[in-house]
């Protein structure tokens, strides 16, 4: 409406403008007839006069007015020249700030032994990404001697160890400063394993006899409480210890039987070597229930670690559920990252390990720890009761 109003007037000017021209022009020729020279600057009579498309003159006037009034109404902003006017993007002076990783935390967990098995979890959640999904970069390492795990925990040379519940309560008992933040299996694995063409049938047998042991609570707890059981005197018994050379001793017959043996692994190995052997399981022979397979952390520096404790633990848990949904898969995606493990042993006590797995990790059997220790205390194994939260916590109720 309004340029069509400025269209109006516009032409209504140019219409006056070019009528006063032509009035000027006839005043100065003068009476009809007269023959005076024309003055300077007018062009003769009778010269045709190129009058300008009033119309298009309009119209592109319009279009002018127009584009003024978008540009008033356009947003203003800062500029280089104009301050007041719109500006458009100004160009980037520098390529722009890379985006930050977020931050990784890493943890050095190492096993109580050989792969195996049993540390099915770990090694999925590893494979399939659960611990790098979390922030996390997890190294597994495997000790030279099954007694340094704790050992070098307590030094806060790790951030983690794989151990037994037995371990726990004894290393604790000695001043260790150790804490239980998961359990990986929840039922005994160790077991007394003896030749089965030996003297040995029960725990009251085992006075004069030769036991070869894995590590130091195989020795102290495990077999301790056997021989005080059957009321049989420590120095009634011999004992040597033999790390991961269970099975050689065994074989070659130098001792009548170990303590703290796999039991879903060295009786399968020594079978297939032509040694038939018998299996004693300790929960049988009156040792209560514990953890058979646990991880710890440094009680000292458990406050720096417990957001990534918690994220490790939650992975453990995940892939634990991923092995009870796909057992095949799993054992497939272990054999392929720890080739070594891929034995007709293995994949026999897979069947057996893979049901034990803890599906909670993280979640505390309270009861269960309370028990062990009276156990121990009453015994005489340890020198005082240390209360379960000296000895074990949930990691996912530590306080943010």
């Amino acid at each position: 409406m309004i340029s069509s109003v400025f269209r109006r007037l516009l032409r209504q000017s140019l219409l006056l403008s070019a009528m006063v021209l032509l009035s000027t022009n006839l005043a100065a020729q003068g009476p009809a007839g007269a023959s005076e020279p024309p003055h300077e600057g007018y062009p003769p009579l009778g010269t045709e006069v190129m009058v300008s498309d009033l119309e298009a003159l309009a119209d592109q006037a319009a279009a002018w007015a127009e584009t003024r009034r978008r540009y008033r109404e356009a947003p203003s902003g800062p500029s280089v020249d104009t301050p007041s006017r719109p500006s458009v993007p100004a160009i980037a002076l520098r390529p722009a700030e890379p985006i930050e990783p977020p931050p990784v935390t890493s943890l050095r967990i190492m096993l109580d032994g050989y792969p195996s098995p049993r540390h099915a979890a770990l090694f999925v959640a590893r494979e399939r990404g659960l611990f790098a999904s979390r922030g996390l970069e997890v190294t597994l390492a495997t000790p030279a001697d099954p007694d340094v795990p704790n050992k070098l925990l307590a030094a806060s040379r790790i951030d983690l160890a794989v151990s037994r519940q037995p371990l726990l309560h004894l290393q604790v008992d000695r001043g260790l400063p150790l804490v239980r933040v998961a359990s990986l299996i929840a039922t005994p694995l160790s077991a007394l394993v003896v030749r089965e063409d030996g003297p040995i049938e029960t725990p009251a047998q085992l006075a004069g006899s030769r036991i070869g042991h894995a590590d130091i609570d195989s020795r102290d707890v495990l077999l301790a409480s056997l021989l005080r059981g059957a009321s049989i005197r420590d120095d009634e018994v011999e004992t040597e210890a033999l790390h991961f050379r269970l099975d050689d001793a065994l074989r070659e017959g130098k001792v009548d039987g170990v303590i703290g043996a796999m039991r879903h692994l060295l009786p399968r190995q020594l079978a297939d070597e032509g040694l038939a052997t018998r299996v004693l399981r300790l929960e049988d022979l009156g040792i209560p229930l514990h953890d058979g397979l646990i991880l710890l952390a440094n009680r000292d520096h458990l406050g720096a670690k417990r957001d990534a404790i918690r994220h490790l633990v939650a992975a453990i848990e995940e892939a634990t559920a991923w092995i009870a949904n796909h057992p095949e898969d799993a054992w497939s995606l272990i054999a392929s990252a720890e080739p070594a493990l891929d034995t007709a042993v293995n994949r026999e006590a897979w069947e057996m390990v893979r049901t034990r797995l803890n599906l909670s990790p993280a979640a505390l059997d309270q009861g269960r720890y309370r028990r062990f220790e009276e156990f121990l205390f009453g015994a005489g194994l340890i020198q005082e009761r240390h209360p379960v939260s000296r000895l074990a916590i949930d990691p996912g109720a530590l306080p943010r």
